[in-house]
């Protein structure tokens, strides 16, 4: 019979390789070879918007920041009344992001503040922008290398 010491740590060492299981590589899934793939201005996937981001400098890990989400029509005309919905993950590790960024303010000319953003560690990563406007909604996936 164990005692109850003996289980807790059982149940914690137990929990703890449940963890690190989730973190660990999934099987097949790896980043894009094509650097196209990570380029910082995308079509959604239907071609309806074009999107690009910028950062404030370099994009860290571990310290929150903002990004500026420029939407475009594929003519290039500014989409100016938008809702964003913001995601992140890291498909390798089978993990999201730390946080909840979310667009904060409409800037004009197509500009939307994003606040929030924060990368825990470094590797390869996905921003997903879910955008609804003119009657449309889109997914746009930017792909990300952060340095470890």
């Amino acid at each position: 019979m164990q005692t109850p010491n003996r289980r807790s740590f059982l149940f914690i060492a137990a929990a703890a390789a449940a963890s690190l299981a989730g973190c660990s590589a999934e099987a097949g899934v790896k980043p894009p070879s094509d650097a196209a793939e990570f380029a910082t201005e995308r079509l959604s996937q239907q071609g309806t918007f074009r999107v690009s981001y910028t950062a404030d400098g370099p994009i860290p890990v571990g310290r929150l920041h903002t990004w500026k989400l420029h939407i475009a029509r594929a003519d290039g005309s500014p989409v100016t009344d938008a809702t964003v919905a913001v995601d992140g993950d890291m498909p390798e590790h089978r993990h999201g992001l730390p946080t909840r960024p979310r667009v904060t303010r409409h800037l004009g000319g197509g500009d939307y503040l994003v606040e929030g953003v924060k990368f825990q560690m470094g590797g390869w990563w996905v921003m997903d922008f879910d955008i609804t406007a003119g009657g449309r909604a889109e997914r746009v996936r930017f792909n990300l290398r952060l340095k470890k």
